[in-house]
């Protein structure tokens, strides 16, 4: 199939596009011979199960026992800081250094990388590294950092294995800051590499960059954060171009609060990252060669190569706009916010065509970038102005200009969270620069305080919780929505702690809130029985309600284990502490209660299910759910399998429960799924729900949703499944799902981990 198709100078059509370009370019038009080419390409809705392998070990060129964490401890980190330094006051000729400081283009550079991050479901930020690659090495908002991270090369092959990409890019802009006046906080080391990109959907559903569509105003698609794809945040002309200041302000707070930033945050970090360096737009963006992908080979992975005048310099193009915000753009100041409120602003155009903000009747006097006669009048994008035109962002804004100390103190602690929230626990920091305090967006936990209860005390644990009344799918249940509310994204969540029977998670609609309390009673009733005999004998043992929690779990699992003729033992390591009410970040937790959880049946909104859209159905989000587990894929599959055995189900309904002996930790879900007996068939207008029934005499056997289904529909799933389904499996499988249970367990343990 040919076709003719007009395609922008210098854009590719990105990686997600189904077509495969060949061809060139000839009178303005790109004449495209396009074909499909991958499975996707052909089967656009067919569940992608690639999210669940990456990132394997053995991608990892350092080798699989390579312990990031332990070379890092070997780092001497105040010689990194001392060459950090030394590069930004030391310009290149291949990409000079605004007003001779490159502390500009890292605080860019840190900042793009941290500012990713959004928090429903964890993914973006900057502990992985991530940056280096596609697509975020290639969105227009980003350009200019692949310059960035070439200038931070020498460092990196200097200190090789010991010091992350991903540690040197925060580290970078941190300490640019430094430099540049500020007083930071502090800086953890501990973010480990990734050598592949991530190829997940989850960036955004366009297959163009800029386009306006995603979100209107006051309404951003979930779980995204930016307003569209290729930009950080929002559009820095106004919602969709629109030069509007208020509407712009509106766009900003649900962005950043996507981002777990509050409105103070917001303002410290916009009005502190502006105090330095510009935004360049020196000519018409026709000049702009492809992004680095796209670009050719021998420009060794650099793109957005700028064909006008030097291209560089005073001829860069980054943003499209060209501005300077402050008089002293490489040193901390109040300068930003002092123009904000002293100057009326007139609408103007870049060079390179985009609205941007001139102040009137000032003096030209801020510094040219690389021109010592030069001076500018100050100027800010619409984004800038919304500061000063939403009332909460101006009284915020005017408290900072009147007390600068309080102003820096503020940026400083917004900026160590932009570049440490996705790190989670303190547990998992490292260096000599951690900060002592305490934040609680990093879930804390209270310091353990007694001895570990040791196999005699389990033993003990054990028997009174299954003699409690709790039933076998209830104390799986419980353990299950405790531990799996972790996510590996940002390392949030998890079983230690407890959280799941405090304020917002124990209201969560997945979490059965009705019998919820009632079930912690029991484990709370446990527990002081335990803990006062510990302490009449004047033991310092103790039992948490966090371990009581698995324990239970656990318990359960070997009894269905031994209902189906193994006897096996579920592996439990003791050490939970549980977490307090004030430990709780309670707008984060209500922002991220689950609307779909695969692993318990559980889809709050089968009506919107739209079958020609992959990305609305059930069976997406289950994939989804399993990589924020950090699950492969015959995980998730034995995972399900045995959940449904076991009858941990939301609501306890028959949904799935495809076995005639519930409670029996059997392969019965696989066998009966795959029964070429039964005839499936829809029972609800949006195919959710549905009977199987025996073919020969149309009796009813098994209620499931297409959540159930998928592991017999999908190729890839099903040829897993097969394999518990056999005859042979018996064995196999049990083991397998008690490995992967426990696996999910422990997945929060911070403090068993030695490496992230």
């Amino acid at each position: 199939m040919l076709r003719r198709l007009k395609v922008r100078k210098g854009f590719s059509i990105g990686s997600s596009s189904k077509e495969v370009c060949l061809g060139e370019e000839r009178g303005g038009v790109m004449e495209i011979k396009s074909r499909k080419r991958w499975i996707t390409d052909w089967w656009p809705n067919r569940l992608n199960l690639k999210i669940l392998r990456q990132n394997c070990p053995t991608q990892n060129p350092y080798g699989e026992d390579f312990n990031y964490l332990e070379e890092v401890k070997t780092l001497d980190i105040d010689s990194v800081i001392e060459d950090l330094k030394k590069l930004m006051r030391t310009p290149q000729s291949w990409w000079p250094a605004d007003f001779g400081h490159y502390g500009p283009l890292f605080v860019r550079l840190t900042w793009h990388s941290s500012g990713s991050y959004r928090i429903y479901d964890g993914r973006g930020g900057a502990r992985d590294g991530s940056i280096r690659f596609p697509p975020r090495i290639n969105w227009p908002d980003n350009i200019g950092l692949d310059k960035a991270i070439r200038l931070l090369w020498p460092i990196k092959k200097k200190y090789g294995r010991k010091l992350s990409w991903a540690d040197l890019i925060v580290l970078a802009g941190t300490i640019a800051l430094e430099d540049m006046g500020v007083k930071i906080l502090g800086f953890s080391l501990g973010r480990e590499d990734i050598f592949e990109p991530d190829e997940s959907p989850d960036w955004g559903p366009e297959e163009e960059m800029l386009t306006s569509k995603r979100g209107k105003k006051e309404s951003l698609e979930k779980p995204f954060a930016a307003t569209e794809m290729g930009l950080i945040y929002v559009n820095p002309e106004g919602p969709g171009g629109n030069p509007d200041p208020v509407e712009s302000a509106k766009e900003i707070r649900i962005a950043f609060a996507r981002m777990g930033m509050n409105d103070e945050e917001t303002v410290a970090l916009i009005a502190g990252g502006h105090a330095f360096g510009k935004a360049h737009g020196a000519a018409s963006d026709e000049y702009l060669g492809p992004d680095p992908t796209s670009s050719s080979v021998e420009k060794m992975g650099l793109g957005w190569e700028f064909n006008y005048k030097s291209g560089k310099g005073p001829d860069t193009f980054v943003s499209g706009f060209e501005l300077t915000w402050s008089m002293t753009p490489t040193r901390f100041a109040t300068y930003y916010l002092k123009f904000l409120f002293d100057y009326e602003w007139e609408l103007i155009k870049s060079p390179s065509g985009k609205y941007q903000w001139v102040a009137k009747d000032a003096p030209e006097m801020l510094p040219d970038a690389h021109d010592p006669y030069k001076k500018h009048k100050p100027m800010m994008l619409t984004a800038d102005l919304a500061l000063k035109f939403d009332p909460k962002y101006a009284k915020i804004a005017k408290r900072f200009l009147e007390n600068p100390e309080e102003f820096e103190r503020a940026f400083a602690r917004a900026w160590f969270k932009l570049t440490h929230r996705d790190m989670g626990p303190v547990a998992c920091y490292a260096g000599k620069y951690v900060p002592k305090e305490i934040f609680v967006w990093q879930d804390p936990l209270p310091e353990r305080n007694f001895e570990l209860i040791d196999e005699e005390d389990i033993k003990w644990l054990k028997e009174k919780i299954l003699k409690s009344g709790l039933s076998i799918s209830q104390l799986v249940y419980t353990a299950w929505s405790s531990a799996s509310t972790y996510r590996n994204s940002d390392r949030r969540g998890g079983a230690n702690g407890a959280r799941i029977r405090l304020n917002p998670i124990n209201r969560w609609e997945v979490n059965h809130p009705d019998e919820l309390p009632d079930i912690i009673a029991v484990y709370e009733k446990i527990q002081k029985e335990f803990n006062q005999m510990q302490e009449k004998k004047g033991s310092k043992k103790r039992v948490s309600i966090a371990d009581l929690i698995i324990l239970g779990g656990n318990a359960a699992i070997e009894v269905a284990a031994k209902r189906a003729g193994h006897d096996i033992k579920v592996p439990f390591i003791p050490g939970r502490v549980d977490a307090t009410q004030d430990q709780i970040e309670v707008e984060f937790y209500e922002m991220i209660e689950p609307f779909a959880e695969g692993f318990r049946n559980y889809f709050k909104w089968p009506e919107r299910i739209d079958e020609k859209d992959i990305y609305s159905s059930p069976e997406y989000f289950l994939i989804d759910r399993a990589q924020l587990l950090a699950l492969t894929v015959p995980e998730m599959v034995v995972l399900v399998g045995g959940l449904r055995v076991l009858g941990v189900v939301y609501k306890y309904t028959k949904n799935g429960v495809l076995t005639n002996r519930p409670g029996v930790l059997t392969n019965d879900f696989f066998v009966n799924l795959l029964d070429m007996n039964n005839d499936w068939r829809s029972i609800d207008e949006k195919r959710y729900l549905f009977k199987g029934c025996n073919r020969e005499t149309g009796e009813e056997k098994w209620i499931a949703t297409r959540l159930d289904l998928v592991f017999g529909h999908h190729d890839e799933l099903r040829a897993v499944a097969e394999v518990y389904a056999s005859d042979d499996a018996g064995e196999k499988f049990v083991l397998d799902f008690v490995n992967a249970w426990s696996k999910v367990m422990n997945l929060d343990r911070c403090d068993l981990k030695k490496s992230n």
